[in-house]
């Protein structure tokens, strides 16, 4: 007998989108095959789509009336691209085109179809089909890099003869190809973070000395933002408290946004009293002027100017007393006695571990997508050869999931 892990799509709502491409006649045997599974299949068209393929094949396929316009003219019959969004399980839009992709990417909601994808509460897939001209230039692959980046699946397209008669990458990926993604999707086994809550701080605080001018440091934000998403992908419910950076928010991911080390400080904590653990990655200023001039300080002819600072509140430190039983990464940037700082910083701060850098190592440091550490714990230390961010962020969390798992 079937079981529910034999069948992952038995009763799924799937959502499926169709644009205009010529390989939307790829979605009739789409359709029966999403059927033939087991799932409820909707279909909403572009009015382009129309012209490839009939919404009369694809509602008798269905067995759903196609939904192309927002209200049906006949009957003023309202189509909710807002209800279409909370029925679905997933939104599979097979063939994407290159005019949808960019659209999808920008926000631009001009039909049915795009302002139930930005309505949509549901997992999103796109199976992208088009020329190899139009799918290897730059805006395509920005797009679609940015769509992952939030979240959306890209099923990859294929590489054969195309209908413009060349032969690259463009084609869309078969029907049962697609099937088995989905069915992948939903057969997806309960990942390691599922119902756990993490607090990671992220960026530079930035501390004003007058309206004009503050102190801040070079850090990007670019490790902090990695650990974010990869908790996320983990399963993990992720709050980011993040400094001022231009990178955008990975998808799953809850940021609260914070300039000084007091707003920090208090964003933090508050996060961190209801977390199930912390990654403490920001880089925090020590130090903030004990008073800031309430206009600009003008330059004078009489001398240096000297700025009193005084010490702010440490943020790691205050969790790490706090902690109980839950997880704390932090992070030491050093200069020099690297290993001695980390270990005074693990026990100072009750850190589970430290990833240390140093600013010595070449590719490390702020700003590039590269990095060295080392973690540190109270067992020893561990070298890691130079990595991307993204690849360092996994192995930490990696080292995270192990600790919760003992």
């Amino acid at each position: 007998m079937a079981t529910v892990q034999d069948r992952p799509l038995q009763g799924r709502h799937i959502l499926l989108g169709i644009t205009g491409s010529i390989a939307a006649y790829k979605a009739a045997m789409l359709c029966r095959l999403l059927k033939r599974e087991g799932a409820e299949v909707q279909v909403v068209m572009t009015q382009l789509a129309k012209q490839f393929i009939t919404p009369l094949t694809m509602a008798t396929l269905s067995r759903r009336p196609i939904l192309v316009e927002f209200f049906d003219p006949e009957n003023g019959q309202w189509n909710s691209h807002v209800s279409l969004g909370e029925w679905a399980d997933c939104y599979l839009i097979a063939p994407a085109t290159a005019n949808t992709l960019a659209k999808m990417a920008g926000g631009v909601a001009d039909n049915l179809l795009l302002t139930t994808y930005l309505s949509a509460r549901c997992p999103v897939m796109v199976a992208p089909a088009m020329d190899l001209d139009m799918y290897a230039h730059y805006t395509t692959q920005r797009n679609l890099e940015e769509l992952a980046q939030h979240g959306v699946a890209i099923i990859e397209p294929n590489s054969g003869e195309l209908a413009s008669g060349l032969e690259g990458k463009g084609r869309m990926a078969e029907p049962e190809e697609i099937v088995e993604a989905l069915k992948a999707h939903f057969s997806e086994k309960k990942k390691p973070l599922t119902d756990r809550h993490f607090v990671v701080t992220a960026g530079a605080t930035i501390e004003p000395i007058d309206p004009v001018r503050y102190i801040t440091n070079h850090s990007s934000g670019k490790m902090g933002y990695a650990i974010a998403g990869e908790l996320a992908r983990a399963g993990a419910r992720v709050t980011l408290v993040s400094g001022r950076t231009e990178l955008p928010v990975p998808a799953g991911v809850e940021r609260v946004d914070v300039l000084t080390a007091e707003e920090m400080y208090e964003a933090t904590t508050k996060a961190f009293a209801e977390a199930d653990g912390g990654v403490m990655c920001a880089a925090v200023a020590d130090y903030t002027p004990r008073e800031v001039a309430a206009s600009k300080i003008k330059k004078s002819d009489e001398g240096d100017l000297t700025l009193t600072l005084r010490r702010t509140k440490d943020i790691a430190a205050t969790l790490g007393a706090e902690k109980g039983g839950r997880v704390l990464v932090g992070f030491a940037l050093e200069t020099d006695n690297e290993q001695a700082h980390a270990e005074e910083k693990l026990a100072k701060k009750h850190f589970d571990f430290v990833v240390l850098n140093s600013l010595r190592d070449a590719g490390a440091g702020f700003r590039g997508d590269t990095n060295k550490v080392t973690f540190v714990d109270a067992a020893g230390s561990e070298e890691l050869p130079l990595l991307s961010k993204q690849e360092v962020a996994v192995r930490i969390v990696e080292r995270i999931v192990k600790i919760l798992s003992k």
